[in-house]
């Protein structure tokens, strides 16, 4: 156990935060004229970072200027509206204080940009003092790419096969396998089970505990 160690996907895995995005790329959309979407489509948006966000739930006839005036508003408006509903799920705290506990390394990869990554990890995690916390930054490839993954295991001193790689999306699965983690896909997140199976995952968990039990 104590040579294993974990990257953890950000939103909807340790965070339930579809709400807060949902809402405010609403009203960016409102902003600018466009028609909105229910919350519950947003789960199929999300997880390749802002802009493929803003692009996915944009009418598909906008251009480039367009679609980045929309994704500008997005960034300042998601900012100011970061933890309104946004939580970690249940059982994710009792997770992280056992491995805390044990001494086994945990790391965050997230699509969202960087600078969100930060803020919510320091947010709701602050208190495990965890050193690699990586979002999307602009010279750096995003999930399913393997470098972040392969430069986090780098920075732990640990072999990628001494990793779980944990997410709730297809970008997570096949980002494991790229660098050569064991892929756990989680079952309380934004997509289906059958998404995590096609794209290579290893294992699925019901709830947050069972991840601990994997190892």
């Amino acid at each position: 156990m104590k040579n294993k160690a974990i990257i953890f996907d950000l939103d909807g895995t340790l965070l339930d935060s579809l709400e807060d995005i949902a809402v405010c790329a609403n009203k960016v959309l409102e902003e600018f004229n466009l028609p909105i979407h229910k919350i519950e489509d947003y789960k199929n948006f999300v997880g390749s970072g802002a802009e493929v966000l803003i692009r996915n739930c944009s009418p598909k006839d906008l251009d480039e200027k367009q679609i980045l005036a929309l994704l500008e508003s997005f960034k300042n408006i998601y900012e100011k509206n970061l933890h309104s509903s946004t939580k970690p799920y249940d059982g994710i705290y009792e997770l992280l204080e056992k491995l805390h506990s044990n001494n086994i390394k945990f790391a965050v990869l997230s699509n969202k940009p960087h600078e969100f990554t930060v803020k919510y990890v320091e947010k709701f995690f602050s208190k495990f003092n965890i050193q690699e916390i990586h979002g999307q930054k602009k010279f750096i490839p995003k999930k399913p790419d393997p470098k972040a993954a392969i430069d986090i295991a780098k920075a732990l001193n640990l072999p990628c096969e001494n990793f779980f790689f944990v997410g709730d999306t297809d970008v997570d699965m096949k980002t494991a396998k790229n660098a050569n983690m064991t892929a756990i896909g989680v079952k309380w997140g934004f997509r289906e089970e059958s998404e995590l199976w096609e794209n290579g995952a290893d294992y699925i968990v019901k709830t947050p505990l069972d991840i601990f039990e994997l190892l």
